[in-house]
C-alpha cells in the first residue's frame, strides 16, 4: 500500500520533532553530568561563590559555546542569572569568560585545563575581563553536589 506524500511528510516532520525533543532533553543532560563529573573530581574549594563555583559556571559555559555558540550562553545567563545580586554578577562574569574560552578553543580538550587555568589565576571580586571571580570565603555555601 503507497501512502500519499502528505503522510510521507508528515511522518517526516513528525520523525524531525522528535528527534529535536530527543536532543533539547540530552544535550543539558550531557553538560550537566561533564561539569559535575569534573566539579566532584576537583580539588577546588568553595562549592556555593566560590573557586569551584567560578569553575562550574566557566567550565559549562566554555563547553556550551564549544558546541552551540556564544548565543547560547548569553541567552541562559539571561534567564538564570538575571537578578540583580552580587553572586548574580560573579555568575555572569564567569560565564562570559567561560565563553570567551569555549569561542577560542582549538578542540574539546583544551577546554577544561583552560577553564582550570584561568581559576587558578582568578581572585576575589576580580572585574577584569580576563579573570574568574568568586566571593570571599564568609560567603562560600556547602553545595548538594559538590
Amino acid at each position: 500500500m503507497k501512502f500519499p506524500a502528505f503522510f510521507k511528510n508528515k511522518r517526516k516532520l513528525i520523525f524531525k520533532l522528535g528527534a529535536m525533543a530527543l536532543a533539547l532533553c540530552i544535550y543539558p543532560l550531557f553538560i550537566m553530568i561533564y561539569t559535575v563529573s569534573h566539579v566532584n573530581q576537583s580539588d577546588l574549594e568553595g562549592g556555593g561563590n566560590g573557586p569551584l563555583d567560578a569553575y562550574r559556571h566557566t567550565l559549562a559555559s566554555a563547553v556550551v559555546t564549544y558546541t552551540l555558540g556564544e548565543w547560547a550562553v548569553n541567552i541562559t545567563s539571561y534567564f538564570m542569572e538575571s537578578e540583580k545580586s552580587v553572586t548574580a554578577e560573579m555568575d555572569r562574569h564567569n560565564n562570559h569568560i567561560g565563553a570567551k574560552i569555549g569561542s577560542h578553543a582549538k578542540s574539546f580538550k583544551d577546554i577544561e585545563p583552560t577553564v582550570r587555568q584561568h581559576v587558578l589565576e582568578g581572585a576575589c571580586f576580580s572585574m577584569k575581563d580576563e579573570q574568574t571571580t568568586w566571593l570571599p570565603k564568609s560567603y562560600w555555601r556547602k553545595r548538594l553536589l559538590w
